[in-house]
């Protein structure tokens, strides 16, 4: 048999706390819960880093940020590492790339730096004012897609740089920045097929017809801008969730006293003080967050839909018989969390931490199986390569997750670290964050540490870092954070 074909989809900024903890109305996953049943569905994965870029490039390589330096979403760190698209393209692999990159500039601007075909962008990106996107358009007569604002929380330092100038609310829009991160929400009016999401599947598919024709084995990678913000899904989304079903999530009225001060840390209007900090209580009426989450929740059903789409191709094609597929997304989102912000920022909540992530192969992983040990996208990397029979010649700090998948019985780690050097464009800031059994700790430089027993408190409103009877547990911790920060070589935040 030919090498294994691998297939990594990637969702962007996926809310994930509806399934994790939470029992209010849970946005409809039909594809992924599909896909993971008839594989194995890690339900305790964290990811690496909590920005794009930073993260983005662990995926790459396997490594934490504080590594390999390109620690925000503007860092020009050139790549001088190994990555695993650059292995499996040495080992004879084409690698096919379709959606945004984002994983820093540097000598890396798109996925065609990094030995792909495809599709992708500078930066961020805006698909909708690409040539492929109008070659698509005019492929299948489609429109522009475009789409009516409901709300939107743009904050006055990007309308004054020049972004989203057409941005209103109540009215139609078409993208036409530079990139496509409008805090907004509406219902996109054009076709479903206009959308980002199921331009790139219907790239992706189109590449999966060629390569089915030549038996090569192949290296596919899809990133959907979606579903972060903004949150468009066309009508027939939306209108699979009642806002006024959609209960007040555990946490919105989290009034912060007792945290680390990045949980302040706000841009948005309508929510934010004018100086970068969230207003608490929030603002914005519950019943304004119904309609925004409805929004959010559509979004994610859409593109699960679009990510659909490419898995049916496989099976109609037949390449689902060696072919590893991995979906996850490369961080959580903090939507109506802790007080009730619109995006994510430094702050390390398990809202913005926990992330979904299954693996399928047909006939090697057995169906219907959860593992529930601490697992984080830093493994996605080193996943890939183990399962073509490679290993990263470098340094890195994840671990295959394969042996588990394939049902052996070897020792998996007891503990997980995390890292964030702050969200960058508003504040810069080194946190470090330690799971184990139960327990976590979030360590910020010069700010309130932070302690929560999950089991006790999913929410984390209650911040035990400082109460006697868990002194002996913190510390636990904090020795635990410093055998990663060894075996890493970590010098940016020395606990």
């Amino acid at each position: 048999m030919s090498k294994p074909n691998v297939i990594f989809l990637l969702n962007d900024h996926q809310a994930y706390y509806r399934h994790g903890w939470d029992g209010g109305v849970k946005p409809k996953r039909p594809y992924f819960e599909e896909f993971a049943k008839n594989g194995i569905e890690f339900t305790n994965a964290y990811c690496a880093t909590p920005l794009c870029a930073p993260v983005r490039r662990t995926m790459l390589n396997g490594q934490f940020a504080h590594k390999h330096k390109n620690y925000y979403n503007d860092s020009t760190v050139p790549y001088t590492e190994e990555t695993y698209l650059r292995r499996l393209h040495e080992d004879g692999y084409n690698n096919y790339y379709y959606g945004k990159w984002h994983a820093g500039a540097g000598n890396a601007t798109t996925a065609e730096n990094q030995y792909c075909d495809g599709f992708s962008s500078d930066g961020y990106g805006n698909p909708y004012i690409s040539e492929e996107y109008k070659k698509y358009l005019e492929e299948y007569n489609l429109p522009m897609a475009r789409h009516r604002i409901f709300w939107h929380c743009v904050s006055d330092r990007l309308f004054a740089e020049g972004h989203f100038p057409k941005l209103k609310t109540g009215e139609e829009y078409i993208c036409e920045s530079s990139w496509c991160g409008e805090h907004a929400v509406g219902i996109t009016v054009t076709p479903k097929e206009t959308h980002e999401s199921f331009f790139l599947a219907n790239l992706a598919c189109k590449k999966l017809e060629e390569v089915a024709k030549t038996k090569e084995s192949f290296n596919m990678r899809v990133d959907f801008w979606g579903p972060h913000q903004p949150f468009f899904p066309t009508q027939e989304y939306y209108d699979m969730y009642n806002p006024k079903e959609i209960e007040k999530y555990g946490n919105f009225d989290d009034d912060l006293k007792g945290k680390a001060e990045v949980h302040r840390t706000e841009d948005n209007r309508h929510i934010s003080d004018g100086n970068q900090r969230i207003i608490v209580p929030n603002p914005v009426p519950w019943e304004t967050w119904q309609e925004i989450l409805a929004h959010v929740y559509g979004h994610i059903t859409m593109v699960d839909a679009a990510a659909g789409m490419i898995l049916d191709k496989v099976k109609e094609l037949g390449l689902d018989e060696n072919t590893i597929i991995i979906w996850t997304t490369d961080h959580g989102d903090a939507i109506a969390s802790h007080g009730g912000h619109f995006d994510k920022c430094s702050y390390m909540s398990q809202e913005v931490m926990r992330i979904p992530m299954a693996i399928n192969w047909k006939d090697k992983i057995k169906p219907n199986q959860t593992f529930d040990g601490l697992v984080s996208n830093i493994d996605v990397p080193i996943t890939i390569m183990d399962s073509v029979g490679l290993k990263f010649n470098q340094e890195v700090h994840g671990e295959s997750l394969l042996p588990i998948a394939l049902g052996e019985d070897i020792e998996w780690r007891e503990d997980l670290m995390c890292e964030t050097a702050g969200h960058g464009y508003v504040e810069r800031i080194n946190g470090r964050m330690i799971v184990y059994k139960q327990y976590k700790l979030v360590l910020f430089e010069n700010q309130l540490d932070e302690l929560y027993d999950l089991d006790k408190d999913p929410y984390e409103l209650e911040n035990l870092a400082y109460k006697e009877e868990y002194k002996d547990i913190k510390e636990d911790l904090i020795n635990r954070l410093r055998k990663w920060q060894e075996k890493t070589n970590d010098q940016d935040m020395i606990i």
